[in-house]
């Protein structure tokens, strides 16, 4: 009834859901307005399942022969959108910005907005060995913050230049995401539109507490040859052998790197505006 309100109140020519439980009556409130599904994880969730019945149109991140729809016509390759900023940086500058030094390797280590604890654990238990090979941009989330910043304190000389620590970035996400050789990180949707967009090589470490979307997300990136997929409860362990072996084999790096940049598609978002707009002016 709430749906059925707003739109009498807003009268779309279009409906556009990206998931989430409350697009569900939203849908049936408004079957007979023309909608358009985008599915940012490679397997769609039960919402996303259940929203595909309705809509005109399905874009997708990437496509694999394991995920069905039901009227396949219907379903667009587009690629995974990413903020325009991002495209604003080069290695050259976001090492500048992020002050790191523009020869030595750059290791980036993030879990999303919230950060991942066993990620942040994983790289605190090695950080030592890893500061003598390498720079590290490490985003931590709120949650482990201040263990990080103990860490940080904790260093000396070369060590702590090697160390670049943050809570949380936003207008200089962009700037990680250019200045690192590799990423460690979750698999959330993102990774499949900003790891490509910037040709970053990734271990791969999946949530192991929600649905199994990251999962795929990580196997379909893996079995593209563009990164390593790695059990959260083996992380600590795995850790610095695999960012080792990685960062001192420029050829299987190189190979990751194109692979990895071989799946970007920079014209995502217009292209999912573009199948917008056409539903908009038939309607």
């Amino acid at each position: 009834m709430a749906s059925r309100k707003i739109l009498r109140d807003f009268k779309p020519d279009a409906l556009f859901f990206t998931g989430g439980y409350v697009a569900a009556p939203m849908a049936l409130a408004g079957m007979r307005i023309p909608s358009l599904l985008y599915v940012p994880d490679i397997e769609p969730g039960l919402a996303l399942q259940f929203l595909a019945w309705f809509a005109k149109r399905i874009t997708i991140s990437a496509s694999t022969p394991t995920v069905k729809f039901s009227r396949a016509s219907r379903v667009i390759e587009t690629g995974y959108p990413i903020r325009p900023d991002l495209a604003q940086w080069d290695k050259e500058s976001a090492r500048e910005k992020l002050g790191l030094d523009a020869e030595n390797p750059v290791l980036l280590v993030f879990g999303g907005s919230k950060g991942a604890r066993s990620i942040n654990n994983a790289v605190l238990a090695n950080l030592p060995q890893l500061l003598e090979r390498m720079q590290i941009v490490h985003i931590s989330g709120k949650l482990d913050w201040q263990n990080v910043k103990d860490a940080q304190k904790s260093l000396e000389g070369k060590q702590a230049q090697n160390y670049r620590v943050f809570d949380y970035l936003h207008e200089e996400m962009g700037a990680a995401l250019a200045s690192a050789d590799l990423v460690v990180s979750r698999a959330g949707a993102s990774s499949l539109g900003e790891f490509p967009f910037f040709g970053l090589p990734a271990l791969l470490v999946p949530y192991p507490y929600a649905w199994r979307y990251q999962k795929v997300n990580a196997e379909y990136l893996s079995k593209k040859g563009a990164a390593i997929l790695v059990k959260d409860e083996n992380l600590t362990e795995r850790l610095l052998p695999l960012v080792n072996e990685l960062l001192g084999d420029s050829q299987k790096l190189n190979e990751m790197k194109e692979a990895m940049k071989s799946l970007a598609r920079p014209q995502a978002a217009e292209k999912i505006a573009a199948e917008l707009l056409a539903l908009a002016r038939k309607r």
